[in-house]
């Protein structure tokens, strides 16, 4: 089972502040958001690069290998961060693997640690998916430095910034994705777009601490959702659409903004109707935006997102997560466990609620969801993951 120390560590990035010695948005800008639009980022140019150019299940594992080394590596300036890396890189990344044993080594066996000590110990491994995460990286980075270099003329060093930032983006173009990514202006607008997920505010009615927005919520509910379903033991395509599936499971809030439950609850029939605006804005806003033959799969994860789904022949069925365990837990089957994802969802609400409690920053709607959401999962199994003991970890009751 994914240790409670893992996931804390996960909610450690909400408070990490990005571009720290600069006038900056308070929104939006932590180190969470970044690498949950660095993984957007990374998506985009994998696909652009072409699916037999890279191998999926490395990329989504190497994005979450460098985010947990970030995490680790985080009090340290990206410059200077750099510079080790270059003089001193293994026996950082050692250090790193060190740290992060314990956390990992008791998921599916061991084999989530054998694969990160892998990425970053055999230098000839995930070579392809490497690239591609530098430049989504870059990329991400870049998002965020247009953003406040109009707020910086005359901060010290800041056209120095500007200028490694343009050699670190130029450095990138190694693939033959990265130039179509550079030559399409509705992919970029894509992106851009996707930006915006990181200054809507979570819970915007309640005052709590760490604050998190839309962008690092996604993340986080992909990285759950990947472990839980690496741990019952779910084949390629499962850990891949469950993750991107996670990752995109909120992508029409950023045309409809976040309607909270409550809200969705209060009317007979608005859930469903609320469901086909968001349908209709993907197509008249997202989907012109995006390849033709990229649409189906980017329906495939935000349409009836928490349906566990299979694909047979053409044809697309709902089903449960315990029926995939049991009859389709195969690549054939195109496999998404949407019931994890809700499981995960619910699980980074709660866990938000929690954290605001510790720190002693209480409102209604904090006490309400936590203590719904508690009784809800209580010893509550979905697919074989044991959430009951997942919520379990996180009880404000402990504190006192």
């Amino acid at each position: 089972m994914i240790p409670k120390a893992l996931i804390s560590l996960i909610y450690e990035a909400a408070s990490i502040q990005r571009w720290n010695d600069h006038i900056r948005p308070w929104t939006g800008f932590t180190e969470l958001d970044k690498q949950a639009h660095k993984m957007f980022y990374a998506y985009v140019l994998a696909r652009c690069e072409g699916e037999d150019k890279y191998d999926r299940l490395r990329l989504v594992e190497g994005g979450i290998f460098e985010f947990l080394h970030r995490i680790i590596m985080t009090d340290i300036k990206p410059p200077i961060y750099h510079k080790l890396v270059a003089e001193k890189g293994e026996q950082i990344d050692r250090w790193v693997l060190d740290q992060l044993r314990q956390m990992l080594e008791p998921i599916a066996g061991g084999s989530v640690y054998a694969a990160m000590e892998r990425y970053y110990l055999d230098k000839d491994y995930a070579a392809a998916e490497k690239r591609i995460l530098k430049a989504a990286h870059y990329h991400a980075s870049n998002w965020e430095f247009k953003v406040i270099y109009p707020m910086n003329p005359t901060t010290f060093g800041i056209e120095q910034v500007k200028e490694e930032m343009m050699q670190g983006l130029a450095a990138c173009d190694t693939f033959a994705g990265f130039r179509y990514f550079a030559g399409s202006p509705y992919l970029q607008e894509f992106l851009s777009l996707i930006g915006k997920l990181r200054y809507q505010q979570r819970w915007s009615k309640a005052a709590r601490m760490p604050q998190t927005f839309v962008m690092g919520h996604m993340l986080v509910v992909a990285i759950l959702s990947f472990l839980c379903v690496r741990e019952i033991g779910g084949c390629k395509k499962r850990l891949v659409n469950t993750f991107f599936g996670g990752l995109f499971h909120d992508l029409p809030e950023v045309l409809t903004r976040d309607i909270v439950s409550p809200v969705k609850a209060s009317v007979e029939g608005l859930d469903s109707i609320i469901n086909e605006i968001e349908d209709e804005q993907m197509r008249e806003v997202i989907y012109p935006l995006l390849p033709e033959d990229w649409k189906e799969e980017i329906s495939y994860f935000t349409k009836d997102e928490f349906c566990s789904k299979i694909k047979v022949g053409s044809w697309m069925n709902c089903t449960t997560s315990d029926e995939i365990n049991a009859k389709f837990n195969e690549d054939k089957y195109d496999p998404i466990d949407g019931q994890i994802i809700r499981g995960c969802d619910h699980l980074s609400a709660y866990i938000e609620a929690y954290l605001s409690l510790a720190y002693g920053v209480r409102s209604e709607q904090m006490v309400n969801g936590y203590k719904q959401l508690k009784e809800r999962y209580r010893e509550k199994i979905i697919g074989g993951v044991d959430f009951g003991s997942l919520f379990g970890y996180f009880k404000v009751e402990d504190l006192q």
